[in-house]
């Protein structure tokens, strides 16, 4: 305050003196004008650091970490969790969305009818969308997505959840109407998936590398190796949206990423993969630590169509050999909670089945023994990219060593695991993290990867689909949890949790993650 009136003070001496000197033309100096100089100094010297400090207060960038670089960004032709980490809620939009909760949200279906026999499902589309290329969104849309993603020639990753669609039919072009072959309790649920957003027709053919869908972020540019760049969509009609930019920056190494986010490279690392780490993160007053949970089941993957794993003693030794909690804290030191089926513990149908397959090296060896490999027996053990997958199997090949299984590991990169392991089936063992919600259906598909073939667990999940009554629901999933749990199909091991480092200025991340995806629509700098 002092300095502006010391430079009033100045301004207004060198007025009067060129008053004095200027005599003939200026009569005289209002005594107003010091009152107009203190101000016009007030304003200059207090209005630029006020605009040069809400430039800064306001960023609207975000730098977000992520482990894996998807193998493309189509979210409809694969099962990589990397592609949804990018574009589901950003780039595309699905009928239905779920919201944090995993509650069933209207998204591109402003509403919907269901017939009382739950065979028909008409949806009122919303008006004015538009795709990022300028091309009118509608019905027509509607039905190319869906007829596409259940042609038999579809290449969708999850193919099944559309086997029970009979017809898609167009009324007009903002609504569409789908029959069903039988009533599926779930397909509302199953149009919020990754796999079941809306392409454009004149588009989707390029989705891969170059991405058009209608919501609120387009495309912008993808470096391999590094990042891809989505930006603002002008032409998106929904809430509103308080970034500009969103660059998904790829780092593998937890090393690297604990010294991206330190360095302020990065803004945030939703699933971040150093757990080890995390105790610095929450004594630095810079960033947010959010630890929520995730559809995650981590499973240790056995091969149930080649010996001799079609044994069920080989599998059930096999899980028996496996201390979960001593995977739990070499894979993501602590951060999980032991399953004993492949079901979510934080669903209200879940049923706690862990001691079925309790640790018991003793009782291992002796199954190892009745199905005739006494000496135990050599396999492998493919393990694809992820951190949480390379530190559990190796704990867990210890583990089978002790009872005298020896499986020799072998590291893949993720786009030959895909293909190796979930496209041919050529595999022993393998541990991955299976990230969609209520998925325990993949167990009626006789031709998933682990080749389970099972007439009276398919006929539960036939009669789940069925079924509306929340009770006979929750009997049905917990009676499917206890089949494959005493089918031994797999070695279920831990649920994952959701671990995220971000600035601590940064609001609208998810806690928990009831889809693999980082919803971005609600996130924003905040003070």
């Amino acid at each position: 305050m002092l300095f502006v009136l010391y430079f009033s003070y100045l301004y207004y001496n060198f007025l009067m003196k060129f008053h004095v000197r200027n005599s003939e033309k200026v009569r005289c100096v209002p005594a107003s004008c010091l009152l107009k100089t203190f101000a016009f100094a007030f304003l200059f010297f207090c209005a630029v650091p006020f605009a040069q400090a809400e430039a800064v207060r306001v960023p609207r960038i975000l730098r977000l970490g992520m482990v894996l670089e998807p193998p493309h960004l189509d979210p409809t032709i694969g099962v990589a969790g990397a592609v949804d980490e990018i574009v589901h809620a950003n780039i595309f939009e699905g009928l239905t969305r779920l919201n944090p909760a995993g509650e069933v949200r209207a998204s591109l279906a402003r509403s919907w009818y269901i017939s009382d026999d739950g065979l028909e499902y008409v949806f009122s589309l919303r008006r004015g969308v538009r795709f990022h290329d300028g091309s009118i969104f509608d019905a027509h849309d509607v039905k190319f997505s869906l007829d596409r993603a259940r042609a038999g020639s579809s290449v969708n990753g999850q193919k099944d959840l559309f086997s029970d669609i009979l017809s898609v039919d167009v009324i007009d072009a903002l609504t569409v109407r789908v029959r069903l072959i039988r009533a599926n309790a779930d397909f509302l649920y199953n149009m919020a998936w990754g796999n079941a957003v809306i392409v454009n027709p004149k588009t989707a053919s390029q989705n891969a590398f170059h991405p058009v869908g209608t919501g609120p972020f387009a495309f912008s540019r993808w470096v391999r190796g590094d990042h891809v760049t989505l930006v603002k969509s002008p032409s998106y009609q929904g809430p509103s949206i308080r970034l500009d930019r969103v660059d998904f920056r790829f780092i593998p190494d937890p090393a690297a990423a604990f010294s991206a986010m330190m360095a302020g490279d990065l803004d945030a690392f939703p699933r971040f993969p150093a757990p080890e780490l995390l105790p610095r993160f929450t004594s630095d007053p810079r960033f947010s630590v959010i630890v929520g949970t995730t559809e995650g089941e981590v499973i240790l993957s056995i091969n149930n169509g080649r010996s001799p794993f079609r044994d069920i003693r080989v599998r059930r030794a096999i899980a028996h050999a496996i201390d979960r909690r001593a995977v739990i804290k070499g894979a993501v030191f602590g951060y999980g909670v032991p399953i004993g089926t492949h079901f979510a513990p934080h669903h209200p149908a879940y049923v706690d089945l862990t001691s079925l397959s309790s640790y018991d090296p003793v009782r291992s060896g002796f199954l190892l023994s009745k199905a005739g490999f006494s000496d135990g027996f050599e396999t492998t053990l493919i393990l694809p990219p992820p951190i949480y997958a390379r530190r559990a199997g190796e704990v867990i090949a210890a583990q089978l060593r002790a009872v005298g299984i020896r499986a020799r590991i072998i590291n893949m990169e993720w786009a030959q695991w895909l293909e190796r392991v979930f496209e041919r089936k050529d595999f022993d063992l393998t541990v991955i993290a299976h990230t969609e919600a209520m998925d325990i259906g993949i167990y009626a598909r006789p031709d998933y990867y682990f080749q389970y073939k099972n007439s009276e667990f398919q006929k539960l999940m036939k009669s789940l689909k069925e079924m509306t009554d929340p009770s006979r629901r929750r009997f049905i999933l917990q009676q499917a949890q206890k089949k494959i749990a005493v089918d031994y199909v797999n070695a279920y091991l831990f649920q994952v949790s959701k671990i995220g480092v971000s600035n601590v200025k940064l609001r609208g991340l998810w806690r928990d993650s009831p889809l693999q995806l980082n919803d971005l629509t609600s996130v924003y700098w905040g003070d």
